[in-house]
């Protein structure tokens, strides 16, 4: 009997003690209260958050909804904090422990507060767009991504605080170190600030085809801070480093205002003038004539007879078409390719292909007699009377 009362004295004891002092039944009492904010973080999910966002997606704008979906996340974790504080409070924690909890509850708050920043800078970069007059909107995006990694660093800078670390300090010995880092990553650097300069001079946007001789040729996708990846027509992905970009002539086929066709039609040499004359005038007519093909004097257009080439007379189409699109382009050139077939034979002419013609003077004299196969007697003598006669 004594021994079990000893056990119950021990059993209370550790009860009252518990954990850092504090009783168990004062820790599962903040556990019950920390669940029971849990419980109704579910609650306020559910029902009014739910209410509130149908009532959001009544309205016409996409703003609202929006700015609602992203600080959904941050919202829902009000309750977390809050059940936090709560149990925290009724256990009422003296001396380190203290600092420690209020240190704590402090940082669980910056979080929520700028975690609900970085996630409202998606909805609101609509505010960015209005510079879109200034800037591209590569660099707007940009200018989106440059304001969340500021609010990241003001946050984790905030916390740092709260804990008593300075951030001054390390913010001047990542200045000594960032000293010795650039003197290796020259190549960054200078990547990063091209790729400011190509979206500042608008050279390109993402979908835009472009050929840099030597590097590449193909859609731009993306114009990130170090590289711009470009898609080939192959489908490989291609990473340019902004520099090249930036030093190198830039083709951008995209900003074309129109898409040039440039033939030489060669005919044979038996045309006529009169043939040349209807060939030319076709071709001539059925361009000017033609609302795909822009006119004079918004481009040059000419159809001339160009030169007399080793085998064909040369006729020269230099004309522009209205749409830059290549599938459009080249229903365009098929529709005037066939047109131009029918033009050269219905003027009784036809195209040219590489020939060369060879002329005999005459033959040396000490050629070989011919080789004569062996005949009856009356075409041998008809045979050497042909010979006589020669």
């Amino acid at each position: 009997m004594q021994q079990l009362q000893e056990f119950w004295a021990l059993v209370l004891d550790v009860w009252n003690q518990g954990f850092l002092g504090i009783e168990i039944g004062r820790l599962l009492i903040a556990l019950g209260i920390f669940l029971l904010f849990l419980i109704f973080r579910r609650l306020f999910t559910t029902i009014i958050l739910a209410r509130f966002k149908r009532f959001v997606e009544k309205t016409e704008g996409r703003f609202d909804d929006e700015l609602i979906a992203a600080l959904e996340q941050p919202v829902r974790f009000i309750p977390v904090v809050m059940g936090a504080f709560f149990a925290i409070e009724y256990l009422g924690p003296e001396g380190t422990f203290e600092l420690i909890a209020e240190n704590f509850l402090r940082s669980l708050v910056v979080l929520t507060i700028f975690w609900g920043f970085f996630n409202a800078i998606g909805p609101l970069s609509f505010l960015f767009k209005r510079l879109e007059r200034i800037f591209t909107r590569p660099m707007i995006e940009w200018l989106v991504k440059a304001t969340k990694i500021g609010i990241v660093f003001i946050g984790v800078a905030t916390v740092l605080e709260i804990w008593g670390i300075e951030v001054g300090p390390i913010i001047a010995g990542l200045g000594l170190f960032g000293v010795a880092v650039a003197l290796g990553a020259q190549d960054l650097f200078k990547n990063l600030i091209a790729g400011i300069l190509v979206l500042a001079e608008k050279r390109f946007h993402p979908g835009d085809w472009i050929r840099v001789d030597g590097v590449v040729e193909g859609t731009v996708e993306t114009i990130g801070f170090r590289s711009t990846r470009v898609r080939r027509f192959d489908k490989a992905p291609v990473f340019v480093p902004n520099a090249k970009l930036s030093d190198n002539a830039v083709t951008n086929f995209s900003a074309m205002t129109h898409r040039r066709i440039y033939w030489k039609i060669g005919v044979e040499y038996r045309t006529t003038v009169e043939q040349l004359r209807q060939i030319r005038d076709g071709i001539e007519s059925y361009v000017i004539g033609n609302e795909a093909f822009a006119q004079p004097p918004e481009v040059s257009t000419f159809v001339r007879i160009d030169s007399f080439n080793d085998s064909s007379i040369d006729i020269m189409l230099y004309c522009f078409t209205k749409t830059t699109n290549w599938g459009e382009w080249l229903e365009i050139k098929e529709q005037l390719a066939y047109h131009i077939k029918e033009v050269v034979e219905g003027a009784g002419s036809g195209f040219a292909f590489p020939s060369q013609s060879l002329y005999v003077e005459s033959l040396p004299d000490d050629r070989p007699e011919p080789f004569v196969p062996p005949q009856d007697d009356g075409e041998a003598a008809a045979a050497v009377a042909a010979r006589a006669a020669d």
